[in-house]
């Protein structure tokens, strides 16, 4: 066989094996994609190279992998869901308490469903797998939680943070945490009960379901 022959087999090996490569790789990409939604492209952002973002999101699906996660019963989706309502409800008289109830609420769902809750990076990690599209609520509403306890945080802030502890809740819980029965959920985000502020919020404590509804 003449040299440049072999030299041109040989470079159409690498060729298709560069494509074969490239095709795999934009697999695994467009699948990490899918996975973490929103997440990946945060990832990206905090990371110095799109290779060690989606190096770190491997990682987090790998250790996700071995949690057992357990599903709830239909007792503890029925407890959680009248313990939110009664967060909603403590909300109209004491907006901190109630923030700070729902994390704790919040925390205690997330571990009862197999997830850690020691570190809080780990906790977003994690979660990040399974729910990701609902993480970022997760993250504002810690975040204004946590100026709530330096008294940084308005009653506006208080009010949004119960919203976004609620998108994830909601989420872990597999449905609305607040049921009425009769009424028509909401196509977007729940409103909470929440003092007259500017003459435009709401109160809707009087959403609280009766056992029937249950």
């Amino acid at each position: 066989m003449p040299a440049w022959l072999t030299i041109v087999l040989i470079i159409i090996v690498l060729v298709v094996v560069a494509a074969i490569l490239l095709a795999v790789r934009a697999g695994r990409r467009k699948q990490l994609q899918k996975t973490f939604g929103p997440e990946y492209d945060r990832v990206v952002a905090d990371s110095d190279s799109r290779t060690e973002a989606e190096r770190e999101l491997r990682d987090r699906e790998k250790r996700h992998a071995e949690l057992e996660l357990k599903p709830l019963s239909a007792e503890s989706k029925a407890r959680y869901s009248v313990a939110w309502e009664e967060v909603q409800i403590q909300f109209v008289d004491a907006p901190e308490t109630a923030v700070t109830t729902a994390d704790e609420l919040t925390t205690r769902l997330i571990a009862e469903r197999g997830y850690p809750t020691g570190d809080y990076d780990d906790q977003l990690a994690t979660l990040s797998v399974g729910h990701a599209r609902t993480l970022e609520h997760y993250r504002d509403a810690h975040a204004i939680s946590e100026r709530s306890k330096s008294g940084e945080a308005s009653t506006e802030d208080l009010r949004q943070a119960l919203v976004h502890y609620r998108a994830l809740f909601a989420d872990l819980l597999g449905e609305n945490p607040v049921r009425s029965e009769g009424a028509t959920q909401p196509a977007t985000e729940p409103k909470v009960p929440a003092q007259q502020i500017n003459n435009h919020d709401s109160d809707v404590a009087d959403s609280r379901p009766d056992a029937t509804s249950r």
